[in-house]
């Protein structure tokens, strides 16, 4: 039985409606389709480029790590109740770190301020008890010297004492089985310790430094401190870092 006109419209527009609704959902569906792919890319995009980022950040920390050129100051001698508290103030305000090779008779007198030297990140040293100097006839006394000044050291700072300055250079080594400990002598010596002539013993070290270099003073004279912030300062400017011993013996 053929349909009326009115029907025949009605149907027309309800096939009209089904195929706009799924003309829609196609649409959406490419839509969708198209979002997951453009954030898949994104993400392999975001990856790949901290990829990249991270390696040219650890390629620019290995080339920093390669430029550094790095000396290391050394102090025997001390800790002097006045001079020392002054070299540590000026190491500090310059972010510096250093060596002390103190004696046990000093560090006994002044235990604060060889905390000091470890809580500001410097490495302490042996210097013997009394500045004693090394002989054939005194093996002894000196070994004993050593023991008796890491217990001080050790008592103050908690820390196992490894490294040696001895007193004029004079070292047995056999010394460093029996105690495990390991001498530290120097590359450059300005003799600070018999100059007052602040210009005079900074230029002796600016002169001769360079990289690796071990520094030799002392920061029981006034002098001596003044020159080596001085020292600092300049070779700073040249582009040296000052680090401790151990990190040029044993990097």
């Amino acid at each position: 039985m053929p349909l009326k006109d009115g029907k025949v419209r009605g149907l027309q527009r309800t096939m009209n409606k089904k195929y706009v609704l799924i003309a829609l959902f196609l649409l959406d569906a490419v839509l969708l389709i198209g979002s997951v792919s453009h954030r898949k890319t994104q993400t392999r995009r975001t990856a790949s480029e901290q990829a990249i980022q991270s390696r040219e950040t650890m390629q620019i920390t290995e080339n920093s790590k390669g430029d550094m050129k790095k000396i290391a100051l050394t102090f025997d001698d001390g800790p002097h109740p006045t001079y020392t508290e002054q070299l540590l103030d000026g190491l500090k305000e310059r972010g510096v770190h250093v060596t002390f090779f103190v004696t046990g008779e000093h560090a006994r007198l002044h235990p604060d301020i060889i905390k000091r030297m470890q809580e500001e990140g410097h490495l302490i040293g042996n210097h013997t008890y009394s500045h004693i100097q090394l002989t054939s006839k005194n093996r002894e006394k000196f070994k004993q010297e050593l023991i008796d000044t890491n217990a001080v050291i050790q008592e103050i700072t908690g820390e196992e004492v490894q490294y040696v300055r001895p007193p004029y250079g004079s070292w047995d080594k056999s010394f460093e089985k029996e105690l495990n400990m390991f001498p530290v002598l120097w590359t450059i010596d300005p003799l600070d310790w018999c100059s007052e002539n602040v210009a005079c013993i900074t230029e002796k070290i600016v002169d001769k430094a360079g990289e690796n270099d071990i520094i030799l003073m002392h920061d029981y004279y006034d002098t001596s401190v003044t020159a080596a912030l001085k020292v600092v300062d300049e070779l700073q400017e040249e582009g040296y870092t000052f680090v401790t011993v151990e990190e040029i013996l044993f990097d």
